[in-house]
């Protein structure tokens, strides 16, 4: 396989004890390696994200057909989402930062199969009480996509980190953006639980071709897991740079989760009346701005991350201000131009995403599975806060306050990147 960093060096140096049987044998790889990434690793690195965290996702435009199927309610059918993502931010939290202590290709590798398993399980579900047990296991074993992001800032040549991570966190937001649609048509079609089972078939030939073409990853830790836990807080306390990037992401996140979780509710109501494809379908437009993540990677790599952020965090700022003129528009034209805001702000968000998190891998590479982990929980927060305040404040206010909230978070985001930092 063109991925894999062959050697040729006596037994007992070089792989881990369960490489050693394989031929060729998969080199270490440590903070500061700086060999070259070829474009396949690049893409396997990418559809492993993609797929992985795509698995957050596809309940959600299933879940009137799923509380008709096994005889739940509305009530308790949703907690499906909820119990998932309640499963990822524990994942993210508790498990992401083991990235450090031990070989990062082993820990994808048990968290596809168990992945794999609980998509499985999730599909052949007799009823919503196991349902809802595997679903919060999917949640944590999803957590797979944030060990593969520093794996792969991790072998990145140092001036091609950006544009790497930009890669990889294209597949990573595609299969967040697209996982709905694929969900809804293949529910539509074939059965919900169809949806899971070829879900759990793309985790199994994911994990066969990272268990080829992976290498092995050198340990930076030696910390017990409590210490590791404990150092988060420290590695916050220490850096600078990571509070910067943690707040003004969180911040952005904030805008973000309340536009698309208040989106549909807008859409069903007075002048558009529309349906919930109709919601989906402006993900498409998602998908369009996450595209642009690797070039944000890579003029990050050229002019330097800051420059970055602060472009991401201004476009976002726009995108969500241009809204205010909707009450203006024609229904029709208010649908173009929210498609068209989505493209801007999602473009604004992951680019600055992208910057931070090359921001963030550059601080400590003996801790990147430690300072994505931070890192994340923000974001994470940020979501929840912006999904809650959004909800809240389209009941309120309407749809004109949810882009007031919006357009504030974003410009706050942008004046913590302009801040100076501190010497």
């Amino acid at each position: 396989m063109s991925f894999i960093r062959a050697v040729h060096e006596p037994a007992g140096r070089g792989a881990l004890p369960s490489d050693e049987a394989r031929a060729p044998r998969l080199a270490l790889v440590g903070p500061g390696d700086s060999g070259s990434m070829s474009r396949g690793l690049r893409l396997l690195l990418a559809a492993s994200a993609g797929f992985s965290v795509a698995s957050l996702y596809y309940s959600q435009p299933m879940l009137g057909v799923m509380g008709s199927s096994i005889g739940a309610s509305d009530t308790v059918v949703g907690l499906l989402p909820t119990l998932t993502q309640l499963g990822y931010a524990l994942g993210i939290l508790l498990l992401t930062p083991l990235g450090d202590r031990f070989d990062r290709r082993r820990i994808i590798l048990i968290k596809v199969g168990l992945l794999a398993v609980a998509l499985l399980l999730s599909g052949l579900a007799p009823a919503i009480g196991p349902l809802l047990v595997v679903s919060f296991v999917v949640g944590l074993t999803a957590t797979v996509a944030q060990d593969i992001v520093p794996a792969a800032a991790t072998l990145a040549p140092e001036k091609e980190r950006g544009g790497v991570v930009g890669t990889v966190m294209t597949g990573l937001l595609l299969g967040i953006l697209l996982s709905r649609v694929v969900s809804g048509v293949v529910a539509e079609q074939l059965g919900w639980r169809a949806m899971y089972l070829m879900a759990a078939g793309s985790v199994v030939v994911i994990g066969a071709v990272v268990w080829r073409g992976l290498p092995a990853f050198r340990p930076t830790s030696t910390l017990s897991y409590g210490a590791l836990l404990g150092s988060l807080v420290g590695l916050w306390r220490k850096h600078g740079a990571l509070r910067r990037a943690a707040l003004a992401q969180g911040l952005l996140s904030v805008g973000f989760s309340a536009f698309w979780s208040t989106l549909a509710v807008m859409l069903h109501g007075a002048p558009f009346h529309l349906g919930s494809a109709a919601a989906g379908a402006f993900g498409l437009a998602g998908a369009a701005g996450a595209l642009g993540a690797p070039i944000a990677g890579r003029v990050s790599d050229r002019f330097g991350p800051e420059l970055v952020t602060r472009l991401g965090a201004g476009l976002t700022a726009v995108a969500f201000a241009a809204m205010f003129a909707s009450p203006w528009l024609q229904p029709d034209a208010r649908l173009w131009l929210f498609g068209a805001s989505a493209i801007g702000f999602d473009l604004g968000v992951q680019m600055t995403l992208v910057a931070h998190q090359t921001m963030v891998f550059g601080i400590d590479p003996a801790a990147r599975s430690r300072l994505n982990a931070v890192l994340f929980v923000c974001v994470f927060i940020g979501m929840s806060l912006g999904a809650v305040s959004g909800s809240l404040v389209l009941a309120g206010w309407g749809w004109g306050a949810v882009t007031l909230l919006a357009t504030v978070s974003a410009l706050a985001a942008l004046v913590v990147r302009l801040w100076p930092a501190a010497r």
